[in-house]
């Protein structure tokens, strides 16, 4: 019901365009089962799998390509079966389609500081200014090396288990200083994986206030860079007491898969630009502060051999893996992907140690509806490009 409203009422799925698409292939989105289909489209990207489904271009943007800038990903070099993960997880496997639960302040301020303190209370020694420099196997635990961030002497800490949570250009690095984890196969997999483009996140506070009617969250398609727009003070407190007293609001803008032609400089042009083109009343809009956000630390999920990529579990015991370069069964994006896998190493260590793990939830990992879905695309006649099925010719 998701999936039909949202063509119903889309004027991006014209109903002369529907009339082109290649139905066996758009029935494939709904003839899945993980982690098989991830398999299946080993080496395709999500680009020829759009091209396949011949949807209307409109169509194409904001309702599939959209799936690989989340990514931060261009549809040519992003994975096929990632593509065809997002589409069930948002579209065809949840009830809540593309509804997000948010927070209600900035996530420093409503989670990673409560919980930073409610593990404290439990006896946690959390050291977020320290550097971890290596970790080596140890008897039946690990010697994690440490050294301080201003430059202190290293210390070592003694650990029955690791879990390494990084990001890819920092796991890469770590490993090159431990070389004693893993064997070479596991650690030349895990050297071979790449980053996605760059990605940019600029918050803007300004001295006037987008219209009412507008959307606290807005995604784009055909707004150049831009991939989203959000009212920072239509969600967060701290926003929104900033903007109830200065009369103005907290504009995000995202921008995903930036290409090598943008420059700082430039990007920052041409996303004010295109933010008036979208909300003309903040032309001229004064910033009294900004804040500018350039990454390039997302792994690329490419169409490269997805049992390639690293799991959870590590050639080395006691070693478990997590984080969003981490290959997993399930149907998730980015951040769910760190998460699931932050449970998963979890579960990995306590099984070992003998004690209970915590229990996962997930979308359906199979098509919501049964066989039919396969039935209908192989009894389905084939037609080429611009031809009509083979009954409706007959007819």
């Amino acid at each position: 019901w998701n999936l039909m409203t949202f063509v119903a009422r889309s004027p991006s799925f014209p109903l002369a365009s529907l009339r082109r698409v290649a139905v066996p292939e758009a029935l494939g989105l709904l003839d899945v089962s993980f982690p098989d289909i991830y398999e299946q489209l080993d080496g395709v990207s999500a680009a020829e799998v759009l091209d396949r489904l011949r949807f209307p271009p409109e169509a194409r943007h904001l309702a599939l390509e959209v799936f690989a800038r989340s990514f931060f990903a261009h549809p040519t070099e992003f994975s096929g079966g990632e593509l065809v993960g997002m589409f069930h997880m948002y579209f065809t496997g949840s009830a809540e389609g593309l509804l997000f639960d948010v927070p209600r302040d900035d996530y420093d301020s409503a989670l990673w500081q409560p919980l930073q303190d409610y593990l404290r209370r439990l006896g946690v020694d959390i050291r977020a200014g320290t550097t971890v420099s290596s970790v080596q196997p140890a008897g039946a635990g690990h010697d994690v090396v440490l050294s301080a961030t201003d430059g202190g002497a290293e210390s070592r800490l003694a650990a029955d288990g690791v879990v390494l949570a990084t990001e890819l250009p920092a796991l890469q690095a770590l490993l090159e200083r431990s070389p004693q984890l893993g064997d070479a196969e596991w650690r030349g997999r895990i050297g071979a994986l790449t980053t996605s483009p760059p990605f940019v996140v600029w918050r803007l506070w300004l001295d006037r206030l987008a219209a009412p009617e507008r959307a606290p969250f807005l995604g784009t398609s055909g707004f150049g860079p831009v991939d989203n727009i959000s009212l920072v003070e239509r969600l967060e407190q701290h926003a929104a007491a900033w903007s109830a007293v200065h009369g103005g609001s907290v504009v995000e803008l995202h921008a995903y898969s930036v290409g090598p032609e943008w420059t700082p400089e430039s990007l920052r042009v041409r996303l004010r630009s295109e933010l008036e083109r979208a909300y003309p009343e903040l032309v001229g809009a004064a910033v009294v502060h900004d804040e500018w956000l350039w990454r390039q630390d997302c792994p690329l999920p490419s169409t490269a051999p997805w049992r390639l990529r690293p799991t959870v579990p590590t050639p080395t015991p006691g070693l478990v893996l997590a984080g969003d370069v981490v290959r997993c069964d399930y149907p998730v994006a980015l951040m769910e992907r760190a998460a699931t896998t932050g449970l998963l190493a979890a579960n990995a260590l306590l099984r070992d140690w003998g004690m209970p793990g915590h229990a996962l939830w997930t979308v359906p990992m199979d098509s919501r509806f049964g066989p039919w879905p396969g039935r209908l695309r192989r009894a389905w006649p084939q037609r080429g490009p611009g031809q009509r099925a083979s009954r409706r010719r007959s007819s």
